[in-house]
């Protein structure tokens, strides 16, 4: 029993010093000198307890047995402890005695069969060889049976093991549960030997491992000796390098003397010039922000930008690019009729067989002198990079859900001219559509049905229409050539028609003036024309391209590109006359509108907007056009906004009291701009181009001076169809409801909803 208890005494004693370093001892193998050691002493170990105990199998120790009942151990320890007590001397006290290692590295017991299983035949060397998986976590097979493959792809079968309770109590009763380590690899226990537990006690005590002085101090070698000899060690002649100067170190110290003289790099200074140094800096001030000391070459250094590098070349500058990359007839005569600055690529793609039949580049000579030109002439900007959140950058608009009203389907379609057509008017009440065509005819529609009222036909195409905008007056002013008629359509309250006959006839001849330097002359329509409904007519000198009414209804003016000085004229209905407001030529006129408000009037050429003051007889404002060439022009209900419309299909927003430039540039059509109109009550706008889609957008004007206007598009109106290139003509809004009318080259009109 006192045997008993010096096992425990150590068991205990040496349990908490072991538990950390057998780990890292059982996870490194050993090398295959200390293997090849661990055999031989194992083999001469086996073969003493032959000898003594006469039983050779069962002290054979493989290191993979399954640990076997703690009652087994107690007998076979106790048998042991009678002859260990009597040889043994104090330093058994620590450690266990080496028979009982041994008997304990059997794991079975005489009076018990031997568990036999896969692992039977393993040894110690062959344990980390056995199981195939590699460096891998073995938690990975914790809920399987097997715990790897073998050589051949077998299952290797987890030994069985006990639970919690089992391990408590072997860890109560089994002397040799100190020493023994769970291998993670083939999920064996195994009982470590004698040498095996020195050894790691050693490591853990940072001594050598064997402990032995013949492997601590190696024999000494006398290589040399104090022995003065005659004949050196080597006879070898000295090298080439070793007589002549070093050709590196001369580069080496002709850098550093280029270094010294361009002042890059000082000598070291001795220790008397870098304490006067320090005295001198004490009582030095200067200025921290003063660069006038900077010499010049060091600012050309520091301010050195790289050039930027040349985009390497895609897909499309192949020789033999890829199908999707060419182009078609449609897209290279839309490559040939853009400007240089506007194509996307500077070169069309082609297509060869091989590089044998690729011809010379011909830009290669310019494109490398505009590349010289740009490193010599371009200045060169470092420009800091701003993180910015790319939502910031897009401004929040309303959703168009919340703008509505607006036209958002197409509800009826007039049918019934026979060419494209070119204008459309609505007259106040919003009850009647006129509209003028190539077929050289004029026809009355009924808005709400679709039904052609009247037709009319002229002597030549009409260029213009226009409703006068007086609701107390029923007249529709109809363009071709030279020709300007005032027509009654004969439509609508019949009051309203005798009322403006009557109008029109108290004004006398002798009431019309004819202004010697205005080629205008007026006249009275009789006979069949009267018939007809035609009132008065105006003859002009030269070709009028547009015609447009004062608000008021009194006013109108005219047009005439090729007129030069007389290119605007301003004529008055109730006194039957006509002025020329101007006595110079301003360039080419597109379009002249009123001010609905004020004695204003625009006048637009190709890139200008010019407004006049007609009372005051001078010019007022001068609009710069953001485009090429004006095609429309339509002005705001109060007056204080513009919209323009150009053939490069830009749309261009002036507010008159900010700025003489464009507020805000939209480009939304892919085609020319034909018209653009305002709504007169709803906060809308539209633009109709040769893309065949009708643009309406919100744009609200706030009576806040401080606040811009909103301008959000809403809906893309769709219907007519392309005829010789042309789309839509002409769009003009409903006087009072949220709709919006269309002429198209297809010879339709629409009206959207």
């Amino acid at each position: 029993m006192i045997s008993s208890k010096r096992k425990l005494d150590a068991v205990n004693k040496n349990n908490d010093i072991l538990n950390s370093g057998v780990d890292l001892f059982v996870n490194e193998p050993p090398d295959e000198e200390d293997v090849s050691d661990q055999d031989e002493d194992s083999s001469s170990s086996d073969d003493d307890n032959v000898n003594d105990d006469g039983d050779s199998d069962s002290s054979q120790y493989s290191g993979l047995e399954e640990e076997v009942a703690s009652s087994s151990l107690d007998d076979s320890s106790d048998e042991e402890e009678q002859g260990s007590d009597s040889d043994d001397d104090d330093d058994g006290k620590d450690l266990m005695p080496s028979d009982s290692v041994d008997n304990i590295a059997i794991g079975t017991n005489a009076k018990e069969p031997a568990v036999v299983d896969e692992y039977e035949q393993d040894s110690s060397d062959e344990e980390d060889i056995r199981n195939t998986v590699g460096n891998i976590p073995m938690e990975w097979y914790k809920n399987y049976k097997h715990i790897g493959y073998d050589i051949e792809g077998r299952k290797l079968i987890k030994p069985e093991h006990g639970d919690n309770l089992d391990d408590f109590l072997n860890k109560a009763d089994d002397p040799n549960y100190w020493r023994t380590v769970h291998n993670r690899l083939t999920g064996q226990n195994i009982v470590l030997s004698e040498e095996d537990v020195q050894l790691v006690q050693n490591l853990l005590g940072k001594t050598h491992p064997t402990q032995s002085t013949e492997e601590q101090y190696a024999p000494w070698v006398d290589w040399f000796s104090s022995e003065v000899m005659i004949h050196p060690l080597s006879n070898r002649p000295e090298h080439k390098r070793s007589f002549i100067p070093s050709k590196w170190e001369k580069l080496k110290v002709g850098q550093m003397v280029h270094a010294l003289k361009m002042g890059w790099m000082k000598p070291s200074k001795t220790q008397e010039e870098q304490e006067k140094e320090e005295e001198e800096q004490d009582d030095k001030f200067y200025m921290i922000w003063n660069e006038d000391e900077e010499t010049e070459i060091s600012k050309r250094y520091r301010q050195h930008i790289p050039a930027p590098k040349t985009s390497l070349p895609g897909h499309a500058e192949s020789y033999n690019p890829p199908p999707e990359y060419l182009f078609t007839k449609e897209e290279e005569q839309k490559w040939r009729d853009q400007e240089p600055e506007q194509r996307r690529m500077n070169f069309m793609p082609q297509k060869f067989s091989n590089l044998r039949t690729v011809p010379g580049y011909s830009n290669f000579i310019r494109e490398r002198f505009e590349r010289c030109l740009d490193l010599y002439l371009c200045p060169r900007q470092r420009k800091t990079r701003m993180n910015v959140d790319p939502e910031d950058l897009i401004p929040r608009l309303p959703k168009p859900k919340d703008l509505q009203p607006f036209p958002t389907t197409q509800s009826l379609v007039y049918l019934g001219h026979t060419d494209m057509v070119r204008c459309i008017s609505v007259d106040p009440s919003g009850q009647w559509l006129v509209s003028g065509s190539d077929d050289c005819s004029v026809r009355l529609w009924e808005v709400s049905t679709g039904r052609c009222m009247k037709t009319l036909t002229v002597k030549e195409k009409v260029k213009g229409i226009a409703w006068n905008p007086n609701p107390a007056v029923c007249l529709v002013a109809i363009v071709w050539e030279k020709t300007v008629v005032l027509l009654n359509p004969g439509v609508g309250d019949k009051l309203q028609l005798s009322n403006t006959d009557n109008m029109l006839a108290s004004q006398t001849q002798a009431e019309s003036s004819a202004d010697s330097k205005v080629a205008v002359s007026w006249s009275v329509c009789e006979g069949s024309e009267h018939d007809q409904g035609y009132r008065l007519k105006l003859t002009h000198a030269h070709d009028v391209s547009q015609f447009t009414w004062h608000s008021k209804g009194d006013y109108f003016a005219t047009v005439m590109p090729d007129g030069q000085t007389r290119s605007v004229l301003i004529h008055q209905l109730s006194r039957r006359r006509s002025q020329n407001p101007f006595s110079k030529s301003k360039g080419s006129v597109q379009c002249v509108r009123f001010h609905p408000l004020r004695p204003f009037l625009f006048v637009a050429t190709q890139r200008y907007v010019r407004v006049y003051n007609l009372l005051k007889q001078e010019l007022s404002k001068k609009l710069q056009a953001n485009c090429k060439w004006v095609s429309s022009m339509a002005v705001h209900a109060e007056g204080d906004n513009v919209i323009l419309g150009s053939y490069d299909s830009k749309m261009s927003w002036f507010d008159l009291d900010l700025s003489t430039k464009p507020y805000q540039t939209m480009k939304h059509h892919k085609k020319a701009i034909r018209q653009v109109c305002y709504h007169k009550k709803y906060p809308l706008f539209a633009s109709a181009s040769d893309d065949c889609s009708l643009i309406v957008c919100h744009g609200r004007v706030y009576n806040d001076m401080l606040q811009n206007p909103l301008i959000v598009p809403v809906k893309v109106l769709r219907g007519h169809k392309a005829e010789k290139g042309v789309g839509i003509l002409d769009c003009v809004f409903h006087p009072s409801q949220p709709w919006i009318f269309s002429a198209g080259a297809d010879t339709t009109i629409r009206l959207y909803t």
